[in-house]
């Protein structure tokens, strides 16, 4: 069964090619169903081999020889197994979901360009699948590449608003320097292994020793990749900026495709990551940072799909913490459950702007509760899920993330449940602000509010459901579960496994742990609803809050001491080595040839006693030269 393998990433593709050929005369209803109808038949091929996988049939699917350069030999072959199946399931069930909800979402675009959209997701659905089918690091780069490209495409959509290009030229060029360091640790693989096969490359890397250079090396430039495409310190500021994509391409960036994709390359490339100890410090450390400092400026936001974006990079964070601690399971399970209640979040966050005539300012908002039922409790449902609260998903997977990190080190767990605090504090200001009170928009606006079309709630109310009980695949043994998804993912982790050491905590200490975060962001919940409900935040924050709400200033920090210094240097280059230096020499030439042509040719002016003079004088010349110099 695992030879229907290629059908996966073939339907997105056709559908795309389909959209995009024929967005000129395709109906925009039969766009929407022809750009859902695929991922539909590639989530029905996924859960076969899901189930196909389940039984014990994995392997490699070779469809057809790449590239053979000596004795180099990469193929066309696709990689089923535990953690490839888990990852096509999220991609196809979530991203289904989003094209249905574009169907109603998108529909005041006009034909041609509603198809555009749909082609462009369906091409964004095929990267990703494709990277995360790939067999080796070649076939994972160029769907790495594709997704990259696609949301360049997606963000700057609207293409006529200079803002929105701007923002995925960002994107895309943020990514490219990630790539960099991707591409850099492709090259290095083969100088040392002498192949990008999975297979090959682990196996031999576990007969080096722990923390070799060269592994180290790998791992920090394939580190450097996965900080682009998950947005951590330092290339994390493209993220919240492309919120100017319409919203379900927020939705399905930030939860199935995209940002999940240095998750997925690290969590495949275990072994290497826990034979570099030193890397995996790195990894934890900067994914901690990510998600304090993405949790601190979404406390200030007042853009809804703004406070989600940070949210997203703070819970990306988290994930790449458990990888950092050698929590993989963790990482992948939070991947999981954070695909489904982010995925609702921004999903509710679009109704909640459908509903107000595209209007995203949660000032303008408040007492959306009784116009938008089904919104409300949806949003309700991922609130509660991403602040951990039990029994709801987020709950399960951050707290195996914070065990970990408990294991590792016990200011790592600190800081983790800070983060946690942060996050239930600002996802219930989020919530206070939107759908409690009273309403704060134009009167216009408020005879207007209406429930989204059951396009849009009926993915919501799917979504609500995975969020709330995603979690239970992972319910750890202090809780009586037996964790099926650990046992599901043990061959992909086994080597790192036997490598660690175990993250042994008696069972008191874990109630404890979980006792302490869970009552921490209870209090911030109860504090936020309570504070926000009553007297939103509706004028500019002021002192720290401030910076905050600027972002700590990263953007212009940026710009200053990166952007500005090399737009100088570009200036400086332009006009005078190329058009002084460059273009100067070449022009130059070309003005003494033609000066002296102009003066030559004046010799040849037709007149006799003219030229008897020349001769006279050359001979004379000729003499002298003669005589006096030879």
């Amino acid at each position: 069964m695992s030879k229907l393998v290629y059908l996966v990433p073939l339907f997105p593709l056709i559908g795309f090619l389909i959209n995009g050929l024929g967005r000129k005369s395709i109906s925009k209803s039969l766009t929407g169903i022809i750009g859902s109808g695929v991922i539909l038949a590639s989530f029905i091929v996924s859960l076969v081999l899901f189930f196909d996988v389940k039984a014990g049939h994995t392997g490699v699917v070779k469809l057809f020889d790449f590239i053979t350069v000596g004795k180099l030999d990469i193929p066309f072959a696709f990689q089923v197994d535990q953690l490839s199946s888990i990852f096509l399931l999220i991609i196809t069930g979530v991203g289904f979901l989003i094209h249905v909800y574009s169907t109603a979402y998108m529909h005041e675009e006009s034909s041609d360009h509603y198809a555009r959209y749909f082609a462009y997701l369906n091409l964004f659905v095929f990267s990703m699948l494709l990277l995360v089918l790939g067999a080796n690091y070649l076939i994972m780069f160029i769907g790495w590449e594709g997704v990259g490209l696609c949301s360049y495409l997606l963000i700057g959509y609207w293409f006529k608003n200079n803002d929105y290009t701007n923002a995925a030229k960002k994107a895309f060029i943020m990514n490219r320097i990630g790539d960099f360091g991707f591409l850099l640790a492709a090259f290095w693989i083969i100088q040392q292994f002498g192949s990008l096969n999975f297979a090959d490359v682990f196996s031999k890397a576990s007969g080096m020793k722990m923390n070799d250079a060269v592994l180290v090396g790998i791992t920090l430039l394939l580190f450097l990749g996965a900080t682009g495409k998950s947005a951590q310190i330092p290339l994390y500021t493209w993220l919240p900026d492309a919120m100017a994509g319409p919203t379900p391409v927020s939705a399905l960036i930030h939860a199935a495709t995209m940002v999940t994709a240095g998750i997925y390359m690290i969590a495949r490339s275990n072994i290497l990551y826990t034979l570099a100890p030193t890397t995996q410090g790195v990894v934890a450390v900067i994914g901690l940072a990510t998600a304090i400092l993405a949790a601190t400026i979404a406390i200030k936001q007042n853009d809804i799909k703004k406070v989600l974006a940070y949210s997203t990079v703070s819970q990306l964070g988290y994930m790449f913490l458990g990888l950092g601690v050698g929590a993989y399971t963790g990482a992948v399970f939070h991947v999981m459950t954070h695909a489904f209640f982010k995925a609702l979040l921004f999903l509710g966050a679009g109704s909640v702007i459908h509903a107000m005539h595209h209007e995203q300012d949660i000032r303008k908002m408040g007492g959306l509760k009784k116009a938008l039922p089904v919104t409300h409790i949806t949003f309700l449902i991922g609130c509660i899920a991403i602040a951990g609260i039990p029994p709801l998903s987020g709950f399960f997977s951050k707290d195996e993330i914070l065990a970990a990190a408990f294991s590792a080190s016990k200011v790592y767990w600190v800081i983790g449940v800070l983060g946690a605090v942060m996050t239930a504090f600002y996802m219930f200001r989020l919530y206070a602000t939107t759908f409690l009170g009273k309403f704060r928009g134009t009167h216009e606006q408020e005879h207007h509010l209406h429930e989204s079309p059951k396009a849009m709630t009926i993915p919501l109310i799917v979504l609500a459901i995975l969020a709330a009980i995603s979690g239970f695949v992972g319910v750890p043994a202090v809780l009586g579960g037996s964790h099926e998804l650990e046992h599901f993912l043990a061959p992909i982790f086994a080597g790192s496994v036997k490598l660690q050491h175990p993250h042994n905590i008696n069972h008191n200490t874990e109630y404890m742990l979980m006792g302490a975060s869970v009552a921490l962001a209870a209090i911030a919940i109860l504090y936020a609803v309570s504070r926000f409900s009553k007297k939103p935040e509706l004028n500019d924050a002021t002192s720290f809050g401030k910076v905050l709400e600027n972002k700590w200033y990263i953007d212009e920090l940026y710009d200053a001491i990166i952007v500005k210094p090399l737009r100088g240097i570009s200036a400086f280059l332009n006009n005078i080595v190329e058009k002084l230096g460059i273009d100067g020499v070449v022009n130059g030439v070309g003005r003494i040839v033609n000066y002296g042509s102009r003066q030559l040719r004046l010799l040849q002016s037709g007149q006799v006693g003219a030229y008897i003079l020349i001769m006279v004088v050359a001979a004379l010349a000729l003499f002298i030269i003669q005589l006096f110099v030879l």
